[in-house]
């Protein structure tokens, strides 16, 4: 059967909420760069009238190629009737705050930079207590709603293409083509030239590191 993934934000919607948003994110496994969040409201027509034939096969953004994740980012970035609120949250800061405290900040912030603010907020996963208005957890969210799943390609984008510009900086750790995910060259090129400023430490391998590798 066909998913309606617009359920969730009519629901709301008739309910009396007008300004719904889509939170995401990308980034919390990799061994190294910032973890990123969006946030996504968009446009009214295209919850009650008719979904955008442009963004007809919008999804979770790992189920899309790199391609129609940056075709999809321009679209959503492009329409003026779309708002969003994009934020990063940086390797040493995850180290202080650890992976769930620095992604739910990520997401509080790009919730925050909406305007008008949200109303409601519909999040991928688990409740994240400290965002600064009433939302709804979905676990699969990104496949299941098309707000979030708006978030999470705008997040993903915009995490690899910060990847892209870490692997011009460091270029001895193939950012550009795992993009902080752990292939099996990385422990080679951590153990050979030691860690980058983009690595985070806390993270094993890397936690459990000798001093003489830092």
């Amino acid at each position: 059967m066909a998913v309606d993934r617009l359920a969730f934000e009519r629901q709301l919607w008739h309910a009396g909420q007008r300004h719904i948003a889509g939170v995401d994110e990308a980034g919390r496994g990799p061994l190294a760069g910032p973890v990123v969040a969006a946030a996504v409201v968009v446009p009214r027509d295209w919850i009650e009238r008719r979904w955008p034939e442009a963004l007809a096969g919008l999804n979770d953004s790992k189920q899309l190629t790199a391609t129609e994740r940056e075709c999809f980012f321009r679209e959503l970035t492009g329409c003026a009737e779309v708002r969003y609120g994009i934020a990063a949250v940086e390797a040493d800061q995850i180290d202080q705050l650890n992976i769930l405290r620095a992604t739910h900040r990520a997401m509080c912030e790009a919730v925050a930079l909406l305007t008008p603010p949200a109303d409601h907020a519909l999040v991928d996963g688990l409740p994240v207590p400290a965002l600064p208005c009433p939302h709804t957890a979905l676990v699969k969210g990104d496949a299941r709603s098309y707000a979030i799943a708006a978030a999470s390609v705008l997040a993903k984008v915009t995490r690899d293409r910060r990847m892209l510009e870490a692997d011009r900086l460091f270029p001895a750790y193939g950012f550009a083509q795992h993009k902080g995910y752990p292939p099996a060259r990385t422990p080679r090129a951590i153990a050979r030239h030691g860690p980058c400023p983009l690595h985070r430490r806390s993270f094993a391998p890397l936690r459990t590191a000798g001093p003489e590798l830092w």
